[in-house]
């Protein structure tokens, strides 16, 4: 494991997001599109795991993203971010909250 200085982590941005559309991307089978509502605004964001989740399983579900994340291309569109899992034997766990947290909080 390589550490980092608390002051690396302090860089991060990451935010409670609500997903209010997911669609598959005509041609691919391993990522999906989604639109996450981060409170005062709505991102566009290239998601993997389509092989094992469909679109709806998405649909307003609360979950964490990377905010700050530099955006990248991928499957042709500009990802804006990137929705945090856990790595459970190849297959994505995605990370979320117990408790009612609005879209756009920040985590500490």
């Amino acid at each position: 494991m390589t550490y980092i200085t608390y002051e690396d982590f302090k860089k991060l941005d990451l935010r409670v997001g609500k997903v209010v559309s997911a669609e598959r991307i005509k041609g691919l089978t391993k990522v999906m599109k989604a639109t996450v509502d981060l409170g005062e605004e709505k991102r566009e964001l290239v998601v993997g795991g389509a092989e094992f989740y469909e679109p709806e399983y998405f649909m307003n579900r609360t979950v964490i993203i990377v905010a700050n994340l530099e955006p990248k291309k991928v499957a042709g569109m500009t990802s804006n971010g990137m929705l945090l899992a856990a790595d459970v034997n190849g297959k994505p766990v995605w990370l979320t909250v117990a408790e009612d947290a609005p879209a756009g909080s920040k985590i500490a």
